[in-house]
């Protein structure tokens, strides 16, 4: 099945709609786990707009390590409540990041980030699998809409976490 990119509306609300709708569509024909991550990060690539990086990191013991992911190299594994990814993982809830040179302890895995979303995706015991992280090139990219939307889209990912061995 060939991907055919969207026209997505310009209201937020409509646009994480399609995106969901999409996202949806991709999980349910999946073979794998990881087949199904490998297309969200690349829809959500693709959907976003403004951003340089879109992936997952796994809860994998006490580190966050590297899933399926768009942009560049990154660092592939995280400790506990380092850094912008780890801060989700430990607090339980979305970071919102305008401007990422302002945390401490950011982790750049792209110099080109100003800003960063992260969103833990949890499991039905309410444990933390993992985290959807998205950059930006562009301060202040990710607003509490966004934060929002793909907290709800994590939902729709967490089952493809909970399978990945």
């Amino acid at each position: 099945m060939a991907y055919t990119p969207a026209a997505y509306p310009k209201d937020k609300s409509s646009f994480y709609q399609l995106l969901r709708e999409q996202l949806a569509f991709y999980l349910a024909d999946a073979p794998t786990a990881v087949a199904a991550l490998a297309n969200a990060s690349a829809v959500l690539a693709d959907a976003l707009g403004d951003c340089n990086w879109i992936g997952f990191y796994l809860v994998r013991a006490d580190r966050l390590v590297l899933g399926p992911f768009q942009g560049k190299p990154a660092v592939m594994e995280i400790p506990y409540a380092q850094g912008v990814c780890g801060a989700a993982w430990q607090q339980r809830s979305t970071q919102i990041v305008r401007d990422v040179h302002a945390f401490a302890g950011h982790i750049a895995c792209d110099c080109a980030s100003a800003s960063e979303l992260a969103v833990p995706v949890f499991a039905d015991d309410g444990s933390v699998l993992g985290i959807l992280d998205c950059d930006s090139p562009l301060p202040a990219r990710f607003d509490e809409t966004d934060a929002a939307e793909l907290a709800a889209i994590a939902i729709l990912l967490a089952p493809c976490i909970a399978n990945l061995p």
